[in-house]
């Protein structure tokens, strides 16, 4: 009922932390596009059946009514895995599971895509954005389908939390995705190991 959709890197500077992503991997990201409805673009990159995302605010838009999403607001410093998204095409069952303060599922567009994602009022995900986003495509062809394969994949992603056990017991019944491992620590913090053309890449918190 759940897959793991994306992973996110914020940044505070598009262009300039794209330019050291692509660097570091060994392939190009693709463009994205803007989110009017937060003032924010992004870059993608697939990984195999999911992607990357590489987002920031953007200079250019109007400060946002709301709260942007993945608090962007509160971003400061390095590039870094701050957030990740999880899909289901049965919404409604899965968001009364969901952990207090993951929000209601909005309308989001990007270009020509269309999708439905839970958004907190104050733009911050629980356990301090290491709970999932949940996202629905509404059945149109995703992100990871329309970007080209340039030899990256997810190898493992490691989410570690003093709150473990809560994220555990929301996530247990609802995904079995082996490369995602959910581990209790006094410390926060996301790890994702990477496979690219240039070796395997960790990318952290």
């Amino acid at each position: 009922m759940l897959t793991i959709d994306h992973i996110v890197l914020s940044s505070t500077n598009l262009a300039r932390d794209a330019a050291a992503l692509e660097e570091r991997l060994g392939v190009p990201l693709s463009e994205g596009g803007k989110h009017a409805l937060f003032g924010t673009h992004n870059k993608l990159l697939r990984l195999g059946d999911l992607y990357l995302e590489l987002i920031a605010i953007d200079p250019d838009a109007p400060k946002p009514e709301r709260a942007r999403w993945f608090a962007l607001d509160d971003f400061s410093g390095d590039m870094r895995l701050t957030n990740w998204v999880m899909a289901t095409e049965k919404p409604r069952r899965v968001i009364g599971k969901t952990l207090m303060g993951t929000g209601e599922l909005i309308t989001v567009s990007r270009g020509d895509l269309t999708w439905q994602i839970t958004v907190p009022k104050s733009g911050k995900l629980p356990l301090d954005g290491f709970a999932p986003a949940i996202i629905d495509w509404m059945g149109a062809q995703t992100p990871t389908e329309r970007l080209p394969d340039v030899g990256c994949s997810l190898e493992k992603f490691v989410v570690s939390h003093p709150h473990a056990i809560s994220l555990r017991s929301f996530l247990s019944p609802l995904h079995s995705d082996p490369r995602v491992d959910v581990r209790g620590s006094e410390v926060p913090s996301f790890h994702a190991t990477l496979k690219t053309p240039k070796g395997t890449v960790t990318l952290t918190s």
